[in-house]
């Protein structure tokens, strides 16, 4: 019979056994997990440098690569020829781009690659790629005696940004002032054209903008979505907060009423008033003080004019002094009137109904006139009133089915212009609001 200190001798000697064996069994699961991180770290570097040594999703390594700008008057026959590539082999290739990337639709000014084989004694072409755009290409491969055609986009990196300015004479130099991409300053325009007078900008007005800006690679090639803004106009906040109503992306205000009014604050953009609206004013050619009974908004001839509400055309025509006139007549009792067009857009007739923002003419000098400019007026019941003062009416506000689904919206995008805030709170999506 063995002593009890002979026992817990045996029991410790067991446990010793039983906790190495144990910890052998961890150390070896814990190596194979290594190992496999480690293998997998070393196929995703090699498949990312793969990646790197790729151009149009073309291998580089066999190729040496030449990038030239098309000239002017350079044809594609011309281009090819150079390369070695047969005229059998060009009408084959025309036939194939037909539908996809016309031989003929090439651009001066426009990229194309040219891949060569670096093992070839002569100049042998694979791969030649035309860049349409910043962002889409067509690949020419002449791989053996095969000729084939694709298309291709580059990846396109969205970074979202917020920004702030003040504008000191217009929105457009506070942007350039602040090195922001200009495409910003047309969004903000069309977000708040029916809200904010641009040609009453007062310095010192200011805003902060929440967008995508879109990246290939290093160049920044324009911006996507606008997720919310804050206008700060003659001291008042107007804020813009994207939303879904009736399956259409608009911007509203904060209380939930719509930033789109009855009338555009302007028939026209990127100009600039030379003569406002007065009962009295020393007319330019006849030297004599008459009524201006609208705003002279001084552009280039053939500037874009736009309707400033849905309406009917009720007159179309020349009118002496006033030149090429147009005049609609809109929703409660008010009639608008557009003088010294050069010319009026396709389909605008007596009796054609227009939308809000659609082009009906373009600026001019006629009639009675010392430069190109639109003179731009309003009538409410026959009475000339001053556009620049009509008392705008909101369209449909926030409805009281989606009330919650706005607030909840509105909380996330204001927290975000006023401070910094988690990226979990930034809002990234309108669907399932």
């Amino acid at each position: 019979m063995q002593t009890p200190c002979v026992e817990g001798k045996k029991f410790e000697i067991t446990l010793f056994l039983h906790n190495f064996v144990r910890m052998k069994r961890t150390i070896i699961i814990l190596t194979i997990a290594l190992l496999s991180l480690f293998a997998a770290s070393c196929t995703d570097e090699k498949s990312k440098e793969k990646e790197r040594n790729r151009l149009f999703g073309i291998e580089t390594e066999p190729y040496n690569i030449e990038r030239k700008r098309v000239k002017s008057g350079e044809s594609w026959s011309k281009i090819l020829d150079s390369y070695g590539i047969t005229s059998q082999k060009i009408i084959r290739l025309d036939q194939l781009t037909k539908k996809v990337c016309p031989l003929r639709s090439i651009r001066a000014d426009n990229y194309y690659t040219a891949f060569t084989h670096k093992d070839s004694t002569n100049t042998h072409l694979a791969y030649m790629v035309y860049e349409k755009s910043i962002t889409d290409y067509v690949v020419f491969s002449f791989v053996g005696d095969s000729v084939a055609v694709r298309t291709g986009q580059r990846e396109v990196e969205r970074r979202r940004k917020k920004s702030s300015a003040t504008i000191e004479s217009s929105l457009w130099g506070a942007i350039m002032a602040a090195e922001l991409p200009y495409a910003l300053a047309s969004e903000m325009e069309d977000i708040y054209q029916w809200t904010v007078d641009f040609f009453g900008i007062q310095s010192g007005d200011r805003f902060t903008v929440i967008y995508d800006e879109k990246f290939i690679d290093t160049l920044s090639v324009g911006i996507g979505r606008i997720w919310g803004a804050k206008f700060t106009h003659k001291g008042k906040d107007i804020y813009a907060i994207p939303f879904v109503q009736g399956g259409k992306l608009q911007y509203w205000e904060e209380d939930g009423g719509s930033l789109r009014k009855q009338l555009l604050k302007a028939p026209l953009k990127f100009t600039r008033i030379s003569s406002k609206f007065s009962h009295a004013r020393l007319h330019p050619v006849l030297k004599k003080y008459r009524p201006h009974h609208g705003v002279d908004y001084a552009a280039p001839t053939g500037t874009p004019v736009r309707a400033v509400a849905d309406g009917t055309v009720t007159y179309k025509g020349y009118n002496g002094a006033a030149g090429n006139m147009l005049k609609i007549k809109h929703p409660g009792n008010l009639q608008s009137g557009y003088l010294h067009l050069r010319g009026f857009a396709k389909g605008i007739k007596v009796g054609a109904r227009v939308s809000q923002g659609q082009v009906i003419g373009y600026v001019g000098s006629t009639g009675r006139s010392t430069g190109p400019h639109l003179d731009f007026r309003i009538w409410k019941g026959g009475r000339a009133i001053n556009p620049l003062n009509i008392p705008q009416r909101p369209t449909e506000p926030i409805s009281k089915d989606n009330r919650e689904s706005f607030e909840r919206v509105r909380s996330r995008v204001i927290a975000e212009l006023e401070g910094d805030v988690a990226d979990s709170v930034k809002l990234t999506s309108l669907e399932g609001l």
